[in-house]
């Protein structure tokens, strides 16, 4: 192994913070500042810094795993692909094409991506493929996609953050969630400009701002369209951005003045003063903010208020304009790029449309395949989870763990179950992969060169730093092996320049374009922001900034898009009187895959807990630590109580990493969003118990 520092990115959120990785004599890996990246500056939290731990032997799979008499053995890779191969041949034989599930992740490269989307459709044939991603932040691509025509996290560099006078944070905790990136909000404050932070809990995120509303979960679309009204009432439209830049102002404003403030008192539980101020605070400064995340997006009408804080924006003339806008806090590393090339199930390379006659027609010129050979859209990720062992009999599924993340977890659990044959890629035995037929072990971040995307639109370089153990393949490879076995031996690459090549082709003139990025560039540029259409940095250096000029609709004008709220999927009642709502904590990340073996990690986090306010837990009888109980119509979860006055009395929280009975994803609501199809992982209604130990 080399003995210098190789600089790379972090493997885990969407910053995907830059830090140096150097060999150590004794087998280890030692993690150092990298301050010449702009969006950490060398600032690395817990996870990033141990990141190199699931690195080790003593965490991670070193073998090839076969079924053989209801337990996981070590076996070749010869074994496990023959194996592989031959369960999905069968399966296209028997009962179709379709009866092969692919299941992705917002964790995997660009170039995985890219290649698990061409596997699925040119190998298997199969429409149902769709990724975890969905469950990220597919309710603000949804929103973005009708407003501007385009969806891209941010449309600005998190550097714009601190020159703006007011940011609204909407169902963000991302002093725990993203810790590096809470210094531009700080530095936003230093600058004079306001921070509204809006949750139904007092985070660390809401501990910073300047006012915090603390709205009943699931009522943000309210939320929004009563700020609106405001807006309206007060004469705070900027009425000549509205007529020359956007379309559907009367329609949209008609919707929000049907939500007068007391209405939206009564539903939110935020005072009218605090709505009052909200709407004085943002429109005041010339720019101005709106940011979401998880909690206003992980709703059955989670597209709907995206749309509404969107029309917030396009009302007082905030988007599109220099420290203005709305934008979306991607969660997953690869959350942006991950949707962007061909692993969602109506998507393909280049953020092009599935059904797209002409981009069918340019995507299979590239491939070297009949169009009409291209299947058509799939199910979403949740129904194609609700699918298996049904309709689907046989899933190929890498880098996801949806046993834990899934909403309904103990129903998708069994589905997967039912599987007549599974296949599972990763790092270690998550206990998705715990479940599997066979189970292969790849390389991971510090151990091979790919592109990601990060939350800001910008193609970032993670370089290999260190050789994979013997034994250990990456999944370019494992993709090229299965297309060899089923019987198409060329257009699966193993090198990922040469695949990424291909993707630039592949995206030539899509919305999300990267045929003008090079790894030569991404390495001399310390990434490219897209869409950027050609190499020559003079006529086009990459988009930091969208919509300054235009919108990317057609006509260039942004859409308003009228809106109502709406109840959550399932309120409360007599039976169920609590609402729950779900996150995370610094410590951990998503699934807990990986950080749960990180000694560091669990020691500042060993496990669930359920958050309550005092009254609540008096009523239960439940002291700090006791064990309670929460229990929904899909099941029941038992965890230590956090008793804390900095959550509302009529909601409880419980973060989602952890597996067994404090398993969090037990009780949410697989209620779908109509249009992004994102499950109402953020309210549901449930009962807590106390529980006699």
């Amino acid at each position: 192994m080399p003995n210098s520092a190789t600089p790379t990115h972090c493997p885990y959120c969407a910053l995907q913070c830059g830090m140096n990785l150097t060999p150590a004599p004794d087998g280890t890996v030692e993690v150092s500042e990298r301050a010449d990246f702009p969006v950490n500056r060398g600032a690395l939290c817990g996870k990033g810094r141990t990141a190199p731990a699931v690195l080790s032997s003593r965490v991670r799979l070193t073998s090839p795993l076969v079924r053989s008499g209801g337990t996981l053995v070590p076996a070749t890779w010869d074994e496990a692909l023959d194996r592989i191969a031959e369960e999905l041949s069968r399966t296209r034989t028997e009962h179709g094409p379709d009866a092969c599930g692919v299941f992705g992740g917002g964790g995997l490269t660009n170039e995985k991506a890219y290649t698990l989307g061409k596997f699925a459709r040119v190998v298997l044939g199969t429409s149902q493929i769709d990724y975890n991603g969905r469950f990220c932040m597919s309710s603000a691509a949804a929103g973005g996609m009708k407003a501007f025509g385009l969806d891209r996290g941010l449309p600005f560099p998190l550097e714009d953050i601190p020159k703006s006078g007011c940011v609204i944070l909407v169902g963000s905790n991302l002093a725990e969630t993203m810790p590096p990136s809470l210094r531009f909000f700080t530095e936003l404050k230093e600058n004079g400009g306001t921070l509204i932070v809006i949750d139904p809990r007092r985070t660390k995120t809401a501990e910073q701002a300047d006012l915090h509303l603390m709205p009943r979960p699931g009522t943000d679309l309210a939320l929004a369209l009563g700020l609106l009204h405001l807006v309206v009432a007060d004469g705070l439209v900027d009425e000549s951005y509205v007529r020359e830049r956007t379309v559907g102002w009367e329609d949209a404003r008609a919707a929000a003045m049907a939500h007068w403030p007391e209405y939206v008192e009564r539903i939110t539980g935020v005072p009218v003063p605090q709505l009052r101020e909200t709407v004085r605070l943002f429109c005041e400064p010339e720019s101005a903010m709106v940011l979401t995340a998880r909690g206003p997006e992980q709703q059955s009408k989670g597209t709907d208020t995206v749309s509404a804080w969107i029309n917030l924006c396009l009302a007082t003339g905030r988007a599109g304009r220099p420290y203005s806008g709305y934008g979306c806090l991607t969660g997953q590393g690869n959350g942006q790029g991950g949707r962007e090339h061909g692993q969602k199930a109506d998507q393909l390379p280049g953020y092009r449309k599935l059904d797209d006659p002409a981009a069918r027609a340019h995507v299979a010129e590239v491939w070297g395949v009949d169009p009409d050979s291209l299947p058509g859209p799939g199910r979403s990720a949740y129904e194609l989870l609700d699918a298996l062992g049904t309709d689907i009999g046989a899933l190929l599924l890498m880098g996801s763990n949806p046993v834990v993340s899934a909403p309904r977890a103990a129903h998708i659990e069994e589905r997967i179950k039912s599987l007549d044959f599974l296949a599972v890629c990763d790092v270690v035995l998550s206990e998705t992969a715990a479940l599997a037929d066979v189970v292969l072990p790849v390389t991971q971040w510090a151990e091979e060169t790919g592109t990601t995307t990060n939350l800001e639109g910008r193609v970032l370089l993670r370089r290999k730093a260190i050789t994979p153990p013997d034994g250990i393949r990456s999944d370019l490879e494992v993709m090229h092996e299965l297309a060899d076995r089923l019987g198409v031996e060329k257009g699966f690459p193993t090198d990922p320049e040469e695949v990424f090549e291909e993707l630039r082709r592949a995206s030539a003139g899509g919305p999300a374009d990267y045929s003008g990025i090079t790894y030569r560039r991404l390495a001399e540029e310390n990434g490219v922001f897209w869409p950027c259409p050609t190499e020559d940095t003079e006529v086009h250096p990459g988009t930091p900034r969208l919509f300054l000029d235009r919108f990317a609709h057609p006509d260039g004008r942004a859409r308003f898009v009228p809106v109502s709220h709406r109840a959550v999927a399932e309120e409360p009642d007599e039976e169920y009187p609590v609402l729950l709502t779900t996150g995370r904590v610094v410590a951990q990340y998503q699934s807990g895959a990986q950080t749960r073996r990180v000694d560091e990690l669990n020691a500042a986090a060993p496990g669930p807990f359920v958050e309550l306010h005092p009254r609540l837990a008096e009523r239960l009888g439940a002291a700090e630590g006791d064990p309670v109980a929460v229990v929904s119509r899909r099941g029941r979860a038992v965890a230590p109580a956090r008793i804390t006055l900095g959550i509302r009395p009529d909601t409880v929280f419980m973060p989602f990493h952890w597996y067994g009975e404090g398993r969090a994803n037990t009780l949410t609501n697989p209620a779908l969003d109509p249009t992004s199809r994102m499950p109402e992982f953020k309210a549901c209604a449930v009962r807590v118990e106390a529980v006699e130990r």
